[in-house]
């Protein structure tokens, strides 16, 4: 039997369960951060925030880019098969990097006298907090829920494809706008990077 062709729905199968474990990699994952912030070691917090910021960018753009169109051409029981293994890991993800990314990025402006620039410059540094905070508000105010809601759903027995749909497709145009934002930023910490 193809199990890619025809894949099994068992919510009992442990991939598809919430492992709550990994909160101990998120709690991992912020101590780390505290610990680049507290130590007052450049390439420490910069290293926190590039990397969190670089894995934080790129799933973005990757699963709304690439999984977001191939999940919508791909039949139910293996979109459901796909959302019922990466939800469980995504929702401790993502929210961890949208946290860490622009806190260690906050402590990297302090750091650096960015906070003290004048104008034009300032409005640099404006744009980045704007951006960052728009992107973690949607993150965790309306692309978590929304990642929990159709999780939720797609592990029922006769999930309610019509509420999926819905779900999905406020999701997707969040997605759609929060991978224009990251692009944006891209271009605002080049600016960073290579001198204002």
């Amino acid at each position: 039997m193809n199990t890619l062709a025809t894949p099994s729905h068992d919510i009992s199968d442990p991939d598809t369960r919430i492992d709550w474990r990994n909160l101990i990699w998120v709690a991992l994952a912020l101590a780390i951060m505290i610990a680049a912030i507290l130590s007052t070691s450049d390439w420490f917090l910069n290293f926190v925030h590039v990397i969190t910021g670089l894995l934080w960018t790129g799933i973005d753009l990757f699963m709304g880019f690439v999984i977001g169109p191939i999940m919508r051409r791909v039949s139910f029981p293996v979109r459901q098969a796909i959302t019922t293994r990466l939800m469980p890991r995504m929702m401790f993800l993502l929210p961890t990097l949208a946290i860490i990314a622009p806190t260690a990025g906050w402590f990297l402006a302090v750091q650096h006298g960015y906070l003290e620039l004048a104008f034009p410059e300032l409005w640099w540094l404006i744009a980045a907090l704007v951006i960052t905070t728009i992107l973690s508000i949607q993150g965790i105010a309306i692309l978590l829920p929304t990642n929990i809601l159709v999780y939720l759903e797609m592990r029922k027995a006769e999930p309610d494809g019509e509420r999926i749909g819905r779900l999905m497709r406020r999701y997707v145009r969040v997605v759609a706008f929060q991978g224009c934002m990251q692009v944006l930023i891209i271009v605002i910490m080049a600016r960073f990077a290579t001198g204002l």
